[in-house]
Protein backbone atom coordinates (compact mmCIF):
# COMPACT_ATOMS: atom_id res chain seq x y z
CA UNK A 1 0.00 0.00 0.00
CA UNK A 2 2.89 2.36 0.91
CA UNK A 3 4.28 1.56 -2.37
CA UNK A 4 1.55 2.08 -4.28
CA UNK A 5 0.58 5.70 -2.36
CA UNK A 6 4.06 6.92 -3.30
CA UNK A 7 4.31 5.79 -6.78
CA UNK A 8 0.76 7.61 -7.39
CA UNK A 9 2.29 10.18 -5.42
CA UNK A 10 5.75 10.51 -7.56
CA UNK A 11 3.20 10.02 -11.11
CA UNK A 12 1.16 12.87 -10.10
CA UNK A 13 4.13 14.99 -8.85
CA UNK A 14 5.66 14.23 -12.63
CA UNK A 15 2.54 15.42 -14.31
CA UNK A 16 2.41 18.67 -12.64
CA UNK A 17 5.72 19.92 -13.19
CA UNK A 18 5.03 18.37 -17.15
CA UNK A 19 2.42 20.79 -17.49
CA UNK A 20 4.15 23.99 -15.20
CA UNK A 21 7.04 23.17 -17.79
CA UNK A 22 4.76 23.08 -21.07
CA UNK A 23 2.85 26.19 -19.58
CA UNK A 24 6.15 28.29 -18.85
CA UNK A 25 7.30 29.26 -22.04
CA UNK A 26 5.38 31.38 -24.29
CA UNK A 27 3.77 30.82 -27.44
CA UNK A 28 4.36 32.98 -29.99
CA UNK A 29 3.59 34.19 -33.73
CA UNK A 30 2.63 36.38 -35.96
CA UNK A 31 -0.07 38.83 -34.49
CA UNK A 32 -2.88 38.42 -37.51
CA UNK A 33 -2.56 34.63 -37.33
CA UNK A 34 -2.67 34.66 -33.23
CA UNK A 35 -5.83 36.87 -33.62
CA UNK A 36 -7.60 35.61 -35.83
CA UNK A 37 -6.84 31.88 -33.92
CA UNK A 38 -8.28 33.45 -31.20
CA UNK A 39 -11.45 34.69 -32.93
CA UNK A 40 -12.15 31.50 -35.21
CA UNK A 41 -11.80 29.30 -32.05
CA UNK A 42 -12.32 30.81 -29.01
CA UNK A 43 -14.58 34.36 -30.13
CA UNK A 44 -12.66 36.37 -28.62
CA UNK A 45 -12.36 40.06 -28.77
CA UNK A 46 -9.76 43.08 -27.48
CA UNK A 47 -11.18 44.28 -24.40
CA UNK A 48 -8.44 46.00 -23.02
CA UNK A 49 -5.06 46.66 -23.54
CA UNK A 50 -1.92 49.10 -22.08
CA UNK A 51 1.59 49.29 -22.47
CA UNK A 52 4.39 47.11 -20.96
CA UNK A 53 7.88 48.89 -20.89
CA UNK A 54 8.51 51.01 -23.73
CA UNK A 55 8.28 48.77 -26.49
CA UNK A 56 5.27 46.32 -25.89
CA UNK A 57 1.57 45.96 -25.76
CA UNK A 58 -0.07 43.86 -23.28
CA UNK A 59 -3.67 43.18 -24.37
CA UNK A 60 -6.92 41.35 -23.13
CA UNK A 61 -8.94 39.21 -25.73
CA UNK A 62 -11.93 37.62 -24.07
CA UNK A 63 -15.57 35.94 -24.78
CA UNK A 64 -19.16 36.72 -23.50
CA UNK A 65 -20.02 33.77 -24.80
CA UNK A 66 -17.50 31.11 -24.14
CA UNK A 67 -15.98 32.99 -21.00
CA UNK A 68 -12.59 32.22 -22.27
CA UNK A 69 -9.76 35.10 -21.93
CA UNK A 70 -6.05 35.57 -23.28
CA UNK A 71 -3.34 37.80 -22.23
CA UNK A 72 -1.12 38.29 -24.83
CA UNK A 73 2.27 40.70 -25.33
CA UNK A 74 3.10 41.84 -28.75
CA UNK A 75 6.50 43.05 -29.50
CA UNK A 76 7.63 45.66 -31.79
CA UNK A 77 9.08 42.77 -34.55
CA UNK A 78 4.98 42.03 -34.49
CA UNK A 79 5.54 38.77 -32.42
CA UNK A 80 2.39 37.87 -30.59
CA UNK A 81 2.53 35.86 -27.34
CA UNK A 82 -0.30 34.12 -25.37
CA UNK A 83 0.70 34.94 -21.78
CA UNK A 84 -2.13 33.37 -19.81
CA UNK A 85 -5.51 32.27 -20.38
CA UNK A 86 -8.57 30.33 -18.38
CA UNK A 87 -12.24 30.70 -18.09
CA UNK A 88 -14.88 32.61 -16.55
CA UNK A 89 -14.18 35.99 -17.70
CA UNK A 90 -16.87 38.63 -16.36
CA UNK A 91 -16.53 42.38 -17.38
CA UNK A 92 -16.70 44.92 -14.87
CA UNK A 93 -16.71 48.28 -14.39
CA UNK A 94 -16.30 49.73 -10.22
CA UNK A 95 -15.97 52.94 -8.97
CA UNK A 96 -12.66 53.75 -7.28
CA UNK A 97 -12.76 53.54 -3.30
CA UNK A 98 -13.33 57.20 -1.54
CA UNK A 99 -10.41 58.85 -0.79
CA UNK A 100 -8.66 57.45 2.67
CA UNK A 101 -11.22 54.21 2.99
CA UNK A 102 -10.51 51.17 3.95
CA UNK A 103 -9.89 48.47 1.30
Amino acid sequence: MNRTMLALSLGFGGVILATQIAHSSPQCGPREVVTTLLAERYGETRRALGLAGEAAVMELFASDDTGTWTITLTTPDGQMCLMASGAGYEALTEALPAAGARI
